[in-house]
């Protein structure tokens, strides 16, 4: 795929429902995705099962999903990689990412995973407001569970919005958003709508790309065989941070698509964890 596919939102309009679905549909879209899935879930229950010390800690009396995993480093100074988990708000829990921490961990820095409500249980305006109390959560507890260092807030696909409108949290200092959605409008037109029935004030007070950025450094990567609706949104949101001065980078990273990127958080010289560790020298 070129760096700059054709963005089927360009022809919205004339698109059929199923033509739309497809627009954000990443499972179909790569052929092998169960694979993916499937390895990503069994290194996840592997790496949970060795680092298991400091997990289904509580954030919020809502839920079981509203607790954090917790991955320290030895180093009681090193940076906390927050990372959130994708899903489309709906699918998914912070367990089966738990192999994320794996690259962060080898390079050093400490990791937090933070769960959530889904929808339709939960509205994505809920959702927000649960990881702003996990943040919360994890800078007043953080040293009591030996992480000291600044939170880097990360995020991949629907966790990249997540991190994204949550790189203005007073205690966060930078943020890597993958492979994401940007802008929510859109998606009130698919069959993902069903779950989030997005209001219109979500659409317009949750959507970074409706928002003014936050000032400090964000790295936005995503696959180049992402589906051009994802690549699209992170070519514009890094257009609007520019034009607004906001520090940050974008990373499209070569011969990935949505579910084989992930893999790059788990090495510590994976392409995710050194823009990570490269964020922190902008802060």
């Amino acid at each position: 795929m070129s760096l700059f596919p054709e963005d089927p939102r360009q022809r919205w309009s004339s698109l059929d429902q199923a033509a739309r679905d497809a627009a954000y549909d990443n499972n179909a879209a790569v052929a092998d995705s169960p694979r993916w899935i499937e390895r990503r879930n069994r290194d996840s229950a592997a790496y949970r099962s060795t680092h298991n010390a400091k997990l289904d800690l509580p954030y919020a009396n809502i839920s079981e999903r509203t607790a954090i995993d917790l991955y320290p480093s030895a180093d009681k100074s090193a940076p906390c990689l927050v990372f959130l988990h994708g899903g489309y708000w709906q699918r998914n829990s912070r367990e089966g990412f738990a192999c994320v921490a794996e690259g962060p961990n080898a390079a050093g820095w400490s990791v937090a995973i933070p769960g959530y409500s889904l929808a339709p249980q939960a509205s994505l305006a809920d959702i927000v407001a649960e990881i702003g109390r996990a943040i919360d959560w994890l800078a007043a507890h953080k040293r009591a569970h030996g992480i000291g260092g600044p939170l880097v807030i990360a995020g991949w696909s629907a966790g990249a919005q997540l991190a994204a409108f949550h790189l203005g949290h007073p205690d966060v200092v930078a943020g890597l958003a993958v492979s994401g959605v940007y802008d929510l409008a859109p998606l009130r037109e698919t069959g993902l709508n069903n779950a989030l029935n997005l209001s219109e004030t979500e659409l317009e007070t949750l959507s970074p790309l409706r928002l003014v950025p936050a000032a400090k450094p964000l790295t936005i990567a995503y696959g180049d065989d992402e589906l051009p609706a994802l690549v699209h949104d992170s070519l514009k949101l890094f257009a609007l941070r520019q034009a607004h001065g906001a520090a940050g980078a974008i990373l499209p990273v070569a011969d990935a698509n949505h579910f084989s990127i992930l893999p790059e958080f788990q090495k510590a010289d994976g392409v995710l964890v050194k823009a990570a560790i490269e964020l922190l020298s902008h802060v």
